[in-house]
């Protein structure tokens, strides 16, 4: 389905996350629009390695967390370039986790190459921490508060990683707190319990090694004062002040994604103007559909250009 851009010139810019990568996404853009390429090869310098390639070609690669964020990133600024080619702007902005430096970008808060530079490192350091520090993700579809703190309580280091949706959360934890909430799981009567193939426990205290590398470079970057505002994972209100915004993204690896507080707060702060999802697919499209009372959220493929 093809949308009308008419009442879109001012909407809700949403960047997703890992989990939203496909083998080859945004690529066919660069057919119609060639000029898009030069994401590609500024971030194939900065990484040191042939980004496009591996977007196009490895579908191994493309699911490995050194490369799946990078990839998210650049496909999501891609395409934000094509929206402000078409007059269709952002008036706040969020990201899912990794998206959240994408909305950084969108908010001139840093620059691609800064994002980039920092997201090298993330991506680097938060495989690794996944590999010293075993983890895995749960999500819980149907569960209740009660069922969940009651999972969490029994397991040795398990806890909330994300807030998706009214009915969905994600567990993050060691291996063996994740298997055991598996069965607690069937045994109180949650509705589903779904492993996420992930290759860490991200946004828990197994990442720990991680952001204090992620900090290290967070803090040699300057951060300027946002043009609009950004609801950020930790701290879902519309920030503006530079400061402020770097302490929360330092603050987002080990601590749980507001993802309902943020949309709730957007719609709330931003009435009457709708969502648009910036990047490959539709999570958070699907999230939103549960979340909120009167905006509605499209997709990128639905824009027209």
């Amino acid at each position: 389905m093809i949308m009308n851009n008419k009442g879109l010139e001012r909407s809700l810019f949403i960047f997703p996350g890992q989990g939203s990568q496909s083998l080859g996404m945004g690529t066919k853009l660069l057919d119609k629009f060639p000029k898009l390429k030069t994401f590609y090869d500024v971030g194939s310098e900065i990484l040191g390695y042939d980004i496009l390639d591996v977007i196009r070609n490895d579908g191994k690669k493309i699911n490995e967390t050194l490369y799946t964020q990078p990839s998210i990133f650049i496909d999501s600024l891609v395409k934000e370039s094509l929206l402000l080619a078409n007059n269709i702007f952002p008036n706040a902005v969020a990201g899912h986790s990794l998206g959240e430096y994408s909305a950084l970008v969108s908010a001139n808060v840093i620059d691609f190459e800064d994002a980039l530079r920092i997201i090298k490192v993330r991506s680097y350091e938060m495989q690794n921490a996944g590999i010293e520090n075993p983890g895995k993700m749960l999500a819980l579809i149907g569960a209740t508060h009660k069922q969940i703190k009651k999972i969490c309580d029994q397991g040795k280091i398990l806890v909330i990683a994300n807030y998706n949706s009214y009915d969905q959360v994600v567990l993050s934890g060691d291996k063996d707190s994740i298997e055991k909430a598996i069965i607690n799981c069937n045994e109180i009567g949650v509705r589903r319990a779904i492993p996420l193939k992930t290759s860490g426990a991200f946004h828990s205290p197994l990442m720990s090694s991680a952001s204090k590398k992620v900090k290290e470079i967070i803090d040699s970057i300057k951060f300027n004062d946002a043009t609009i505002p950004i609801y950020q994972n930790t701290n879902p209100v519309g920030e503006k002040i530079g400061g402020k915004i770097k302490q929360n993204l330092i603050n987002q690896i080990e601590n749980p994604v507001q993802w309902v507080s943020t949309i709730n707060n957007m719609e709330k702060d931003n009435s009457n103007l709708d969502f648009i999802e910036v990047g490959n697919g539709k999570v958070l499209t699907k999230l939103n559909d549960k979340i909120l009372k009167k905006s509605k959220t499209l997709t990128f493929n639905m824009i027209n250009f």
